[in-house]
């Protein structure tokens, strides 16, 4: 029990000692286990030290430091806080930011900008400094100065001022663009006598010109000054030559030329006077034996031309009028047809050449179109002192022409002071030009054509044989022909009274619509199309003479046949008769006028007789096949009236041939043959083409009907009688088609414009002209009833005295028409 209290008691001793031993540790630190220990205040305390300042642990103690930016208030003492104010750093280094910036304090930093007119080419960071750089304000804003003023930059700043011949509105040099300030012209014309004697001012912004007044000019040859050095100058004395063969006169508008004798500026009183030759119409009295017509224009237009060089002030003409009279004149000329022949046509073109040339001049629009019924008509003028330049395209429905200016005004020395292109094109003219080809050297069996309208081309310069640039002209193609050769023509009057000819003219590109041609040389213009004879040509005009001399034998006996023997005579019999004697006429004036061209009037009448036979054979065929179906088909008893069948076969003719006539009376008659032109053959081509149609569906009906009657009336035949019957139909329908192709070889001939057509030559020319052997084989030989009346004839010319056959022909004569 004792020692218990005693262990007790020692224990609670050893705590008091113990503990008095623990608080006797120092300031800043703190009893272990192990002893005392340093205390750590800036971690147990973290605002020990105050706003704006960092605590630094130390042994038995700490420090207090502020922070970048902030400076203590008083005395640092170890172990105690402190107080922290801002550092102004911008006033206490004042160069901190840089050159050409400003500093601007902040709490515990600062901040660092570019003064005006700088900028800085790095982002900007508060308390570092910044590099600034000049900014250039007159290209970062291109207007910044206004309209008429520049701009000037300098470091940090820029200044405006105005452009010569302007000023300020305020009176200021210099401005910059707050200022309001702007720009306005100088009128340098207010100042007395700035241009000097005989000139003008003229005022333009910013700055001015002087030009002679009218009658002067600058020795210089400019139109304008500003230098006063420059002086005006009388225009009669500085350019001796500027009237050419004239005199040269001030007036109150300027100089005017008055000409010479034999010379004329065409009423363009500024233009030098040039030498006008009327000698090109001298020829206008003899006109009456060549173009009659057109005597008493031409006469007007010679009259005309004198006018010009008589007078040394000729009075303006109107081109307008005699342009419209030419254009009449030609309308004349190729409605009547009097270009019939190559002297003539050369006549022709020659004056219209000369007349274009004057005339142009004349005419005050630049640009005139005009059309009538015969022709078509574009001509440019370009009027003025500068010689013109630049490529100019002219135009027609047939023709198009591309020609440089230079070109068309000639020599620069003589310009007279304007420049005319025409394009003419005649709506006909080729018709009477075809032909003439003596120039021309085809190959061998090759001959040429016209296959474009014949255009003329002309312009104010005089000197055209040897152009120093050519002239590009596209003609359309009248014809479309596939495998045919094209070539360029002009028409040269000075050979042989008159000739195409292709020298100075080539190819630049054909297709099967046009040609584009090339030629350094103007004239009147055509396109030649290649065509080639066609082979053995002596071999088929044989055949043609020999067959149609049989044709003329077979259809006079048809004739004989059919109006002289009474016992076959009848309505069918009649149709022969009568489409024999239309094809016997119609080969009569084929073979007596075909080719007879020379007289215009006597081919129209030729070709006009040949188309109504043509035709009135095509129509007593169609009669024929009509009348057929009626007996066979309808089986009609009645026959056609005589009256009725003349009407079908001459009347229908005649009125296709009087709206032909009328729709295109230049149709009858070319230059080769006396027959229809391509524009009207189908004046023929057509009517025979219904016929054909109508006849084959007349006569196929009828071998239709007659195969069913020949099946019906023997419907227990054997199998070679079918064939019997077969065979009869099947000689009927050869009839049928042997009358077609009689008919359809007319149309052949459409074929013979091309190479290579050679078998379908022979194949027209053979059946062609075999026609009446045809009809005498089908309708005389084939016809067992003519055949008995032929053996009668014969029996009774061989032996007059027996009398055997005319019994026999007795029993016959109640038969009107053959058994097919």
């Amino acid at each position: 029990m004792t020692s218990k209290w005693t262990l007790l008691i020692f224990t609670l001793f050893f705590s008091l000692v113990m503990g008095e031993v623990e608080t006797k540790c120092s300031h800043g630190y703190s009893e272990a286990s192990e002893g005392c220990v340093d205390y750590d205040e800036c971690d147990m305390m973290p605002d020990i030290c105050g706003k704006h300042a960092t605590c630094t642990n130390m042994e038995g103690s700490y420090s207090c430091q502020c922070t970048d930016g902030f400076g203590p208030s008083g005395k640092v003492t170890v172990g105690a806080p402190i107080t922290c104010k801002d550092v102004d750093e911008c006033d206490m280094m004042p160069d901190i930011c840089g050159k050409h910036a400003t500093c601007t304090n902040m709490e515990g930093s600062f901040s660092c900008q570019c003064t005006d007119g700088f900028e800085s080419k790095s982002p900007i960071s508060p308390g570092l400094p910044i590099t600034c750089q000049d900014i250039n304000e007159c290209i970062t804003n291109s207007n910044i100065c206004g309209p008429n003023a520049r701009c000037t930059n300098t470091i940090s700043k820029y200044y405006c001022f105005c452009e010569n011949g302007f000023n300020t509105s305020t009176g200021v040099k210099t401005f910059h663009y707050s200022d309001n300030v702007t720009c306005r012209d100088i009128d340098e014309c207010q100042q007395d006598n700035i241009c000097g004697l005989n000139a003008s001012c003229l005022n333009t912004q910013g700055s001015f010109y002087c030009v002679c007044n009218s009658g002067f000019r600058l020795k210089s040859g400019k139109s304008n000054f500003t230098d006063d050095s420059e002086q005006c100058q009388d225009t009669c004395m500085i350019d001796k030559t500027i009237c050419g063969n004239g005199t040269c006169y001030r007036g109150a508008s300027g100089h005017y030329c008055a000409c010479h004798a034999g010379f004329t500026n065409y009423g363009n009183v500024k233009s030098p006077c040039t030498e006008l030759n009327c000698d090109m119409f001298k020829d206008v009295n003899n006109l009456r034996e060549t173009l009659a017509i057109a005597q008493d224009y031409f006469m007007q237009l010679n009259k005309t031309c004198h006018k010009l060089t008589e007078s040394e002030n000729p009075k303006e003409m109107d081109g307008e009028d005699l342009l419209k009279g030419l254009m009449s004149t030609v309308d004349e000329l190729l409605f009547s047809r009097a270009l019939n022949g190559k002297k003539k046509i050369s006549t022709f073109l020659d004056l219209m050449e000369h007349a274009l040339r004057l005339i142009g001049s004349f005419l005050s629009t630049p640009v005139t179109k005009r059309s009538s019924n015969y022709t078509e008509m574009e001509l440019l003028v370009e009027k003025g002192s500068v010689l013109p330049k630049g490529t100019r395209t002219l135009s027609s429905t047939h023709a198009q022409l591309d020609i440089d200016l230079e070109v068309a005004a000639g020599d620069p020395s003589h310009y007279p002071g304007f420049t005319t292109v025409s394009l003419l094109s005649y709506s006909n003219l080729e018709e009477y030009a075809d032909g003439f080809f003596s120039a021309m050297k085809p190959d061998e069996k090759q001959s040429y054509k016209i296959n474009s309208k014949v255009v003329t081309v002309t312009v104010s310069n005089r000197n055209t044989r040897h152009l120093k640039e050519p002239i590009i002209l596209t003609l359309h193609h009248l014809e479309q022909l596939n495998e045919t050769s094209h070539t360029c023509v002009f028409w040269d009057s000075s050979e042989n009274e008159g000739t195409w000819s292709s020298h100075g003219c080539s190819v630049v590109e054909s297709n099967l619509k046009h040609t584009v041609c090339s030629c350094n040389y103007l004239s009147s213009f055509a396109v030649l199309m290649a065509l080639y004879e066609v082979e053995n040509k002596f071999a088929l005009q044989l055949i043609t003479w020999v067959g149609l001399s049989l044709s003329l034998i077979c259809l006079f006996i048809c004739i004989l046949t059919f109006s002289l023997i009474r016992s076959i005579q009848g309505p069918r019999t009649t149709i022969h008769l009568h489409l024999c004697i239309s094809l016997f006429i119609a080969i009569l004036i084929f073979l007596a006028g075909i080719s007879q061209t020379e007289n215009r009037v006597g081919c129209a009448v030729v070709a006009g007789m040949l188309h109504f036979f043509c035709q009135a054979v095509f129509c007593w065929m169609c009669l024929e096949g009509i009348q057929l179906f009626r007996m066979v088909v309808l089986v009609f008893n009645t026959n056609f009236k005589t009256l009725y069948m003349m009407a079908g076969g001459y009347g229908v003719p005649a009125v296709i041939v009087a709206i032909s006539a009328l729709v295109n009376a230049k149709g009858y008659g070319t230059e080769k043959y006396c027959w229809l032109n391509l524009e009207s053959i189908w004046s023929f081509f057509g009517p025979a083409c219904v016929i054909i149609f109508v006849n084959i569906f007349f006569f196929l009906i009828t071998v239709w009907k007659l195969a069913q009657k020949f099946l019906s009336l023997n419907p227990d035949l054997d199998s070679l009688q079918k064939i019997k019957d077969y065979t009869i139909t099947a000689v009927a329908q050869l009839y049928i088609l042997l009358y077609c192709i009689l008919r359809a070889m007319w149309i052949f001939i459409s074929f013979q414009f091309e190479k290579g057509t050679v078998a379908i030559s022979y194949l027209f020319t053979i059946f062609g002209s075999l026609q009446g052997v045809t009809l005498f084989v089908m309708h005389c030989l084939f016809s067992k009833q003519v055949r008995g009346e032929y053996e009668r004839i014969l029996s009774q010319i061989c032996e007059p005295h027996k009398k055997t056959y005319s019994e026999g022909s007795k029993s016959t004569q109640n038969t009107r028409e053959s058994h097919v």
